[in-house]
């Protein structure tokens, strides 16, 4: 039955172009068109529509969020590079929210959302709990911002530091860090 209304769209939309005066070839490809157009219309409008519900880069779409909805978040995101992802407990992970990749190049996440900047505190605990995860690579993320003191620490200690305005690029900071190394040469 779905070729019926098919055939019925394109019969109306032929006989319409002809009686308008188009030609038997411009109403011939009227009626061919009518009912491609017809049948992909509402994917298009269901596609326009999610997509104006999708957040843009200025949007933050983790305001709502509590802290284990943030970590399941930037779980979700890890998941979607490919890589396979382990949430740790929420208590004795050593600082470790999320686990990303495969030996050797495991990264350890710990996930922050604060409603102020976060301390080197975060960076000490994921950088001495990666070890103990099995983790050659660490990562902090947050909805907000990072101290001075965080921001030292990290790079002292090689810790990649994710803030709210980075978010849109955690995807590809996350390929980048559980990519193999690729030897010079």
């Amino acid at each position: 039955m779905r070729i019926g209304w098919r055939l019925v769209i394109a019969g109306a939309a032929g006989a319409a172009a002809w009686l308008a005066g188009a030609g038997p070839a411009a109403g011939l490809a009227i009626a061919v068109l009518a009912p491609i157009v017809l049948a992909s219309a509402p994917r298009f409008l269901a596609a326009a529509v999610a997509a104006m519900r999708t957040p843009t880069a200025r949007e933050d779409p983790t305001n709502a969020m509590s802290g284990t909805e943030f970590e399941d978040y930037v779980a979700r995101i890890a998941r979607s590079t490919g890589n396979p992802v382990t949430m740790t407990s929420l208590t004795g992970d050593w600082g470790v929210d999320i686990i990303v990749g495969r030996r050797p190049h495991r990264l350890a996440i710990q996930c922050k959302r604060q409603s102020r900047p976060v301390g080197a505190a975060a960076v000490q605990q994921v950088v001495a709990g990666a070890p103990m995860q099995d983790c050659t690579r660490t990562m902090v993320v947050t909805n907000h911002d990072f101290t001075p003191a965080a921001r030292k620490l990290a790079q002292l200690h090689g810790c990649e530091l994710v803030g709210g305005a980075d978010l849109p690029r955690l995807r590809a900071t996350i390929r980048r860090l559980t990519a193999p190394d690729v030897p010079d040469g």
